[in-house]
């Protein structure tokens, strides 16, 4: 738990609602914490998860910190999103993004401000604070991105190695029942309602935006600064946590910025700032950004820039479980990232072995739909039931190959590449990658993963048919991460043509051929680094005290559940979306929501794959009670997804909008 600060170098003033206008007359509404007196550099944290009484309090936790110390700070809601003006219609849009510039030469002018801006955020504001850094606004001086990607394509929620993740149209739902929640007229006047049903009549699903562009093309590369890491001209500390799903982007962006102007930090995190974890240990992290700032902003020596551009948490080896609180392990650090200390260690898949020499031969996998049940989720929250079970049970419809029990400790730090030579009897196919950690009773956990889309074999950006039984030369590359293989133990790896409902399946059930000979593992070891031990220890973590927030027990109805019918060979995997009961006093609001997510496909028929989302969003306050309530259901056939959705809104328990939708959207080489 993170020590909470009550008194600060710097009185702090608070405006709960500030208006700042944009050149074509839309207002944007911003959360405003300040020191009392004089002029000061700006931190402006610019998302769409409503200020007002969506990330309340966590807000008030890190920026009334940071105001404290000196800086302004300033949370502001999205055009069409909370309480701003307007309305959105997508993630990432050149418009959000010139409004973002805008934004941050109106804060460099005010009397508070002494010119000079950071950006500051987790998932959404770490992208946005990468993308605008790119458009070079003046005034902007540093970003510091949480969570984040610097490719929309790859790493996001939507594909994965070109792969249709089950996030993407999950997420959508999850953003359409965001969008649909009224503004507070304490704030708008009587304006508020004309402005909630402009959002309600705008707020089509975003994943049928995101299903029409199935491939790396003009509208995945808008926004993926990796296109062009030398247009970021200022600092970036980049962060994340090896439990999100973003961690790979970090070392990536430190690669592309080069250490002279970046900072990069992985601890053992799930998607949350290190200050506030589900997964620990947590960090003296606002301590740390105050460091990165006044080094930036303030020309104060801290010490920050004379420290390794990399320090990450090198996990120790655990026991498979749904759940961790704890993650063991150490920091360690290196100068630069690619480092030129790490050792690449190939090893050859075999006959069932991972050998240190090639050996010709063949091995042949046509996975059941079931393998990927013990996959747990793919973005991960540190929620109980998100982490993938014992992975003996995946291994059952994989190509199993191991090593010989290790005589001493290996450590990995990287990202794990399989070089594969395979064929496929189906012009479509994929295929999923995993390291495990196999203790010496058998017990097997899950260290990283990768998929690959093997039509995809000539890139991203152009897709094309497998020819049936002709092999292509593929590297699948697997999530980034920092392990420590026990001595005594065995590194697993486990190759599936199917991984649902992380990845949509093909259209047909494809058997893959292995070319053992022209197949490899290469992991990147990390030698002993002695001036780990003498690293700088963090900070405990503080914070300032959040605003008033009661919260009302919730259990979910629909907890993550894997079902399988053993007659009709159906699986089931549900997951919970969002589920709370928060109560604001101090604006008389409460919100209350639940979501699920359900996966269903039958074993041996590819096609029988359907998604489906639910939500129920209420918010009651003085003027009345306002419901959310929608339903998506997408399934397939060879040649198209169908997709299907309704949303209903009710003011006072009367229905006053329903909306729907009906489309078939090509399958573009998946």
């Amino acid at each position: 738990m993170a020590l909470i600060r009550s008194s600060f170098p710097h009185a702090v003033t608070v405006v709960e609602n500030l208006w700042i206008p944009l050149p074509d007359g839309t207002r944007l509404a911003a959360k405003l914490w300040h020191p009392a007196a004089g002029r000061y550099p700006a931190i402006l944290e610019y998302l769409p998860y409503r200020k007002h009484d969506g990330t309340r309090g966590r807000d008030q936790g890190m920026h009334k910190y940071l105001a404290g110390h000196g800086y302004a700070c300033l949370r502001v809601d999205i055009r069409g999103c909370g309480e701003s003006e307007g309305l959105l219609h997508d993630e990432y849009t050149e418009i959000e993004l010139e409004d973002g510039c805008d934004l941050i030469a109106w804060i460099a002018a005010q009397d508070w401000c002494d010119g000079q801006v950071s950006t500051i955020g987790i998932s959404w504001g770490g992208f946005n604070g990468l993308q605008i850094a790119a458009r070079q606004p003046p005034a902007l001086k540093t970003v510091i991105a949480v969570g984040f990607t610097d490719d929309r394509y790859a790493t996001d929620v939507h594909y994965i190695g070109g792969c249709l993740s089950k996030d993407n149209m999950d997420w959508s739902g999850t953003m359409v029942a965001g969008m649909d929640l009224p503004p507070d007229p304490a704030l708008h006047g009587t304006a508020w309602r004309d402005l909630w049903l402009q959002r309600i009549a705008a707020n089509d699903p975003w994943g049928l935006i995101w299903m029409r562009h199935q491939h790396r093309d003009a509208y995945w590369r808008h926004g993926s600064v990796c296109e062009d890491f030398g247009a970021i001209k200022v600092p970036v500390y980049a962060v994340s946590g090896w439990a999100d799903n973003y961690s790979e982007a970090v070392p990536r962006l430190l690669a592309g910025l080069g250490p002279e102007k970046c900072r990069a930090l992985i601890g053992p995190w799930a998607h949350s700032f290190p200050m506030d974890v589900t997964v620990g240990p947590a960090i003296g992290w606002l301590q740390e950004v105050l460091r990165w700032c006044d080094h930036w902003m303030k020309g104060i020596a801290t010490g920050i820039m004379d420290e390794p551009a990399l320090r990450v948490w090198m996990q120790d080896s655990v026991p498979p479980r749904t759940c961790y609180s704890h993650r063991p392990g150490r920091w360690v650090a290196e100068d630069r990232w690619p480092s030129p200390r790490l050792r690449d260690w190939r090893l050859f898949p075999a006959q069932g072995q991972l050998a240190d020499l090639p050996e010709a031969g063949h091995a042949s996998i046509c996975s059941p739909l079931w393998v990927g049940a013990a996959a747990g989720e793919i973005g991960r929250y540190g929620d109980e039931a998100d982490w993938p079970t014992d992975q003996r049970e995946d291994d059952g419809g994989s190509l199993v190959w191991m090593t010989a029990r290790l005589p001493e400790t290996v450590e990995i730090l990287g990202a794990p590449r399989l070089h594969l030579r395979v064929a496929s009897d189906k012009a479509l196919a994929l295929v999923a990658v995993r390291l495990n950690d196999i203790a010496p009773d058998g017990a097997s956990t899950r260290v990283t993963l990768g998929l690959m889309n093997l039509a995809h074999h000539k890139g991203h950006n152009r897709p094309q048919p497998l020819v049936p039984g002709e092999p292509v030369d593929v590297v699948v590359e697997l999530d980034d991460i920092a392990h420590s293989f026990p001595a005594g133990h065995r590194i697993g790896l486990s190759l599936s043509s199917t991984y649902w409902p992380i990845a949509w399946p093909s259209p047909e059930l494809a058997t893959l051929a292995i070319d053992l000979g022209n197949t490899s593992l290469l992991l990147s070891t990390r030698p002993p680094r002695p001036e780990d031990a003498a690293l700088r220890a963090f900070d405990p973590p503080e914070m300032a005290a959040e605003c008033a927030v009661v919260d009302h027990p919730v259990s979910a109805t629909h907890p993550r559940r894997v079902t399988r019918d053993l007659l009709s060979g159906q699986i089931t995997v549900d997951f919970p979306r969002w589920c709370y009961d928060h109560e604001y006093p101090d604006i008389g609001i409460r919100q209350a929501s639940e979501g699920h997510a359900r996966y269903q496909i039958t074993d041996g028929d590819p096609l029988s794959a359907a998604m489906e989302t639910t939500y129920r969003v209420v918010q009651t306050r003085a003027d009345g009670v306002f419901t959310h309530k929608s339903r998506s259901r997408m399934t397939c056939d060879e040649r198209s997804f169908h997709f299907q959705a309704e949303t209903v809104i009710l003011e006072d328990g009367q229905e006053i909008a329903r909306r729907e939708w009906v489309e078939d959207i090509p399958r573009d080489h998946l």
